[in-house]
């Protein structure tokens, strides 16, 4: 299995990537243990076939490190031109504090050395108070060690439009931001979405299966305990289908997601991801990988074997029309991160 053409997005005028990134927070803890060695070893297969984008950050436990020795063993066993098809895309998520150069520098420095680089492809920054702000002074410095050669581009992670406006307005440079978005969390499309097309700053959507409750195996399902939900995502994405509308009108996306699905021939997460990998300015969504434990990428690779049609769109938004609006109950994107 090869992924089709249409997998690829032209991200940046020297970077093209898989619109379905392969996300590493579940090696993190919290869902489960991974076995070091079966996960890079599983890192090859997604590659060859066409997953070659990763999202990782410094604090998802050793993904910096198993990128790292992904890398080494790809050029011990094809060369190192091969290291041109992978993009691995970070995170530094630093305690508000002086963002002077030599504490940035030092951040980046790690990060290179564990993922065994000289250049990070993407970095994408979090900052937690937007009281302090210093984040204006860490983003002038990674713009400064971009300009270096240290970091390829510069990026940000849930961050909120109003800042996003402010950041921009200091000069600095962003190609994407990193948020939530999903059929369950639209709040990038009341301010973000707008915005962002209008400075040409792409999207990269996370939490798109809401950590696995939208998918064939919860449809008809009872509403799960907190004991039953197994995996850190699940726990923290039922809070947000909680939030949303709850359990009921859940089961009623579920069903005409299922409607769509069977349609198509493919599944309730083919669907939930192909709708939000067509939204305007979303270049692609994050979907979690199980390193050396499990794997889905035949089912994945499905979403990009069908389109869905006006009335798909309409049935869909027939259910997500009777939600809460999350925009008032939590606020933009990124706020339900900020002290």
């Amino acid at each position: 299995m090869t992924l089709p053409d249409s997998s690829r997005f032209q991200f940046t005028e020297d970077m093209e990537i898989c619109r379905i990134l392969n996300g590493m927070w579940q090696v993190s803890g919290g869902h489960g243990p991974i076995d070091r060695a079966a996960a890079v070893e599983d890192m090859f297969p997604y590659v060859e076939e066409g997953f070659t984008t990763w999202d990782l950050a410094d604090h998802y436990g050793p993904a910096e490190d198993l990128v790292g020795e992904f890398r080494r063993r790809l050029v011990d066993d094809k060369g190192p031109q091969e290291l041109e098809k992978v993009q691995a895309f970070t995170k530094w998520v630093p305690s508000p504090g002086p963002m002077t150069r030599g504490v940035v520098e030092q951040a980046m420095d790690v990060s290179l050395r564990r993922m065994a680089t000289d250049c990070l492809d993407l970095l994408q920054f979090h900052w937690w108070d937007y009281k302090d702000e210093s984040y204006l002074d860490a983003l002038s410095h990674l713009s400064n060690l971009r300009d270096e050669g240290k970091i390829r581009h510069v990026a940000l992670t849930n961050f909120d439009t109003e800042r996003l406006k402010r950041i921009t307005g200091h000069g600095i440079k962003i190609v994407s931001n990193q948020v939530q978005f999903s059929l369950v969390d639209r709040r990038p499309e009341v301010d973000m979405v707008k915005f962002c097309l209008d400075q040409g700053i792409h999207l990269l959507a996370y939490g798109t299966l809401c950590g696995g409750l939208l998918s064939d195996n919860y449809l008809g399902t009872p509403e799960p305990s907190r004991a039953n939900l197994s995996t850190a995502s699940l726990s923290k994405y039922k809070q947000m289908v909680d939030a949303w509308g709850g359990w009921e009108l859940f089961q009623e996306l579920l069903q005409a997601l299922k409607i769509v699905a069977d349609k198509h021939e493919v599944s309730v997460a083919n669907v939930a991801v192909r709708y939000v990998i067509d939204r305007p300015a979303v270049a692609g969504a994050i979907v979690g990988v199980r390193l050396g434990a499990s794997e889905h990428r035949a089912d994945t690779a499905k979403v990009f074997s069908f389109n869905l049609d006006q009335q798909d769109l309409d049935q869909i938004d027939a259910v997500l029309n009777r939600s809460k609006d999350l925009y008032q109950i939590i606020g933009d994107c990124g706020d339900e991160y900020r002290r």
